[in-house]
């Protein structure tokens, strides 16, 4: 097949480079969106008379044609044609002659390709926040089935102070609410025009970019041409959102697979949503978190990947360049993978209330109220932090828990305790006294969720 760009080579490119160079078996996913801009571009060249509107008009139609015959099945892209904008082009051509020719007027691929990405990667973003929307609903009617339910609250995975599940599962949608921001962000940097930059100089034609813009949804143009083609920052801002997106979903993934071991035995997972082992008949495993935890790493790979491959790019555009489809396609196609199942699994899963409430009575998690108690009968913090460190070391000694000690016994520690000291430091009171913004007191998450909600 002789190539668009032959006509200074004396010589075909031999078949190994043909399949080094050609990217058609990642980048023919983005046929939809190079045929968009590829209408949007046809009909402004025929309303700024650059082209004919007949030949601007049979242009769009014939595109129109292909897109069908694509998504039927009927066209199958070649390694000659090298990506999708050749291979649309050359489809093209070969269909309507030197009128499809007339395409690329005023357009080079590497804003061809630039226009290309940024649209289907603003496409994807939408998806991710959809599916991330829909994690979110999950945690707010799982939040709201258990504002009562207490369990540990842990530092460094050791019990601290009680709270409530609600509580607990409120911390994950704000992290999730911070992703569909900043991918929203993103989406703003993203969402600029290039088409126009040519190969990095602009071109002499008097093309209406802001009329192509506005046909294909951008806010705005890029304002300067060689970063127009060379620009590869919202590909790598994505991937680190994507990336923060993983770390969230890490992060829970653990403490699923915590709780459902039988040293916490917090949760059950549903059947469908674990897998066994081969050889151990008692096993059920928790591989749909392990696999969320394990993908987290390749999107790491997919960010540092990007950034290494721009890291040294002299302007403008560079065949380098062309390696950013598969880590981004990549990064995004496991998020959308990891997303929809770790919802549907933790909406299955069972909660071992009484194991969580356990859990929160043990490991001292009431001494700070303890000491809180102190401190508002008038002795100084730090004093009472003292104290409740000595009554702590003596019911280990003991090997009791501050609840169970007697009068007798709390008054050896200070003379500040009184009658009511054992229903301030009961679990229901410990968590409901938390009952400032932030707090998790039933009634404080429950408002949240609640304007959340709306």
């Amino acid at each position: 097949m002789a190539k668009l760009w032959g006509g200074r080579f004396s010589k075909a490119t031999d078949a190994l480079v043909d399949d080094f160079n050609s990217s058609i078996r990642f980048d023919s996913r983005m046929y939809a969106q190079d045929i968009a801009g590829s209408k949007a571009h046809a009909e402004m060249l025929g309303r700024q008379g650059i082209i004919k509107e007949a030949d601007a008009e049979l242009i769009v139609k014939t595109l129109s044609g292909i897109q069908s015959d694509i998504e039927s099945g009927k066209i199958e892209f070649t390694i000659d044609a090298e990506d999708i904008h050749m291979n649309i082009e050359t489809i093209l051509i070969s269909r309507i002659g030197d009128v499809g020719k007339r395409l690329h007027t005023g357009r080079s691929r590497n804003d061809q390709v630039a226009l290309d990405t940024r649209m289907y990667l603003r496409d994807e973003s939408d998806n991710i926040v959809s599916e991330l929307e829909e994690l979110k609903s999950v945690i707010l009617s799982l939040a709201e089935e258990h504002l009562e339910t207490a369990m540990p609250g842990y530092t460094h995975l050791q019990k601290a102070q009680p709270i409530t599940l609600a509580h607990h599962l409120m911390a994950y949608y704000e992290m999730f609410k911070r992703d569909t921001e900043r991918l929203a962000d993103c989406r703003k940097r993203m969402n600029i025009m290039p088409l126009g930059s040519g190969a990095l100089a602009a071109t002499t034609y008097p093309l209406d970019r802001e009329f192509v813009a506005e046909k294909l949804g951008f806010d705005g143009v890029t304002q300067n041409s060689l970063d127009g083609v060379s620009d590869r920052d919202f590909v790598l801002e994505l991937a680190f959102c994507l990336s923060v997106v993983m770390t969230h979903l890490s992060r829970f993934s653990e403490e699923i697979i915590l709780w459902s071991t039988g040293e916490f035995g917090f949760i059950v997972l549903d059947d469908a949503y674990s897998t066994g082992s081969s050889i151990m008949p008692q096993k059920k495993n928790p591989d749909v978190a392990e696999l969320a935890r394990g993908k987290t790493g390749r999107v790491y790979g997919d960010l540092m990947g990007l950034l290494t491959v721009m890291k040294s790019l002299p302007l403008a555009y560079n065949k380098d360049m062309q390696e950013d489809k598969e880590q981004i396609f990549d990064a995004l196609d496991t998020v959308k993978m990891c997303i929809p199942v770790f919802a549907k699994m933790i909406a299955t899963m069972t909660v071992k209330k009484d194991a969580m409430l356990r859990g929160a009575k043990g490991g001292f998690t009431n001494a700070t109220d303890v000491a809180d108690y102190l401190v508002n009968h008038g002795l100084p913090f730090r004093d009472a932090h003292s104290v409740v460190g000595h009554m702590v070391a003596y019911c280990i000694e003991h090997d009791t828990v501050i609840d169970a000690l007697s009068m007798e016994e709390f008054l050896s520690f200070s003379e500040l305790f009184e009658e009511d000291i054992y229903d301030a430091i009961s679990v229901d009171a410990c968590i409901g006294r938390r009952s400032i913004v932030g707090g998790p007191a039933a009634q404080t998450v429950k408002k949240l969720i609640e304007k959340y909600k709306k």
